[in-house]
């Protein structure tokens, strides 16, 4: 009896009052570690989605656009001279693209609360009117990846083409023709191709058409997207720069030839010829206003066809960068309508307007 009183209080005392814990040198279980990452993974995760959910289609084709184009400068960095340049600028772009449309969304949302306020107007107003200023960006970076994957210009290819469909050199023939007058009124045509997306843009933004505004925008971006492509693995100078001394004397003529000689000398591209982005986004402007405002369509329609005709005697385009460019410019509309028919194609502030 004696012994096994002894034994149970000399139990109790063998166990210790406090718990083991690991050595802080030593290494975390997993399952902790798991338990540390996972939130802060899942909160970028979800503001990732977040902002994900306010790009609409319009947005799926640019930013997709800036990833294959960095993907394409990193396999053919050799060919460049600054490709980190080039990587970080893409990268800053896709960062604006991006906080422009979370932020207009967060405004938006603030809207259906407190009502309209100069801060909605104005995120709406640039959400909606910045892709014009993506497609100058993408335009002017398209000079640094003219040689990106050949390195070699192929406009002989071109000539040669044009002369087999015509039986002549189509800019050389048409220098018997110039005229100061005849060659103003072609630099005035030829310059309304800055306009076609611009009014058709502003038609269907003032009429609050929102459907019919992203689809002319991604209209646009599939069809430019597709010419870049192209520009990029077949590289065209263009008879401007290939042809240079086969015509016997410069275009003379007056105030809009004198713009477009200006606009030329600053802002032009060397390449990017094939297709013509010129008729490329017209063509797909033009078929923007087909759908969704037939009247404009008519009214457009002959300067349209006077823009083709002026981008080969302004010397500014081959005969098959002219039709390249109706084909992907078309190509840009079915693509884009397809797109435009996907689930989140419309942005969320948009889909709720209509």
């Amino acid at each position: 009896m004696n012994d096994e009183h002894a034994r149970q209080w000399r139990e109790p005392s063998i166990k210790p009052s406090w718990q083991p814990v690991p050595r802080l040198d030593g290494p975390i279980s997993g399952s902790a570690a798991a338990e540390r990452v996972a939130p802060q993974t899942y909160a970028l995760a979800r503001i990732a989605a977040q902002v994900w959910a306010t790009c609409g289609a319009f947005e799926w084709l640019a930013l997709g656009y800036l990833a294959a184009t960095s993907a394409l400068i990193i396999i053919f960095a050799e060919n460049l001279s600054h490709p980190l340049q080039l990587l970080a600028t893409n990268a800053l772009v896709v960062c604006i693209v991006l906080t422009l449309c979370f932020v207009q969304a967060r405004s938006n949302a603030r809207k259906e609360v407190y009502g309209s306020s100069f801060a909605s107007g104005w995120w709406h107003f640039w959400r909606h009117w910045y892709p014009h200023l993506f497609f100058l960006f993408c335009f002017e970076e398209l000079a640094y990846l003219m040689t990106l994957v050949t390195p070699q210009w192929q406009d002989a290819k071109l000539i040669a083409f044009d002369y087999w469909l015509t039986g002549v050199h189509p800019s050389v023939w048409l220098e018997q023709f110039a005229t100061p007058f005849r060659n103003d009124a072609m630099q005035l045509v030829y310059f309304t191709y800055f306009t076609y997306l611009l009014i058709v843009g502003l038609i269907l933004y003032l009429r609050k058409d929102w459907r019919g505004y992203w689809s002319v925008m991604t209209y646009s971006m599939a069809g430019y997207m597709i010419g870049y492509f192209i520009a990029m693995f077949f590289p065209i100078e263009s008879p401007w720069f290939a042809m240079a001394g086969w015509w016997k004397a410069p275009l003379h003529g007056g105030p809009f030839t004198a713009m477009m000689s200006f606009i030329e000398h600053y802002g032009r591209v060397r390449g990017a010829a094939f297709p013509s982005a010129h008729i490329t986004g017209a063509t797909a402007a033009l078929w923007g206003a087909w759908r969704f405002r037939r009247w404009l369509f008519w009214t457009l329609l002959p300067l349209y066809l006077g823009m083709c005709f002026s981008t080969i005697w302004g010397r500014y385009h081959y005969c098959a960068d002219v039709l390249a460019g109706i084909v992907t410019g078309t190509l840009g509309y079915l693509i884009g309508r397809w797109i435009m028919n996907r689930n989140g194609a419309m942005t969320t502030a948009s889909s709720r307007a209509s």
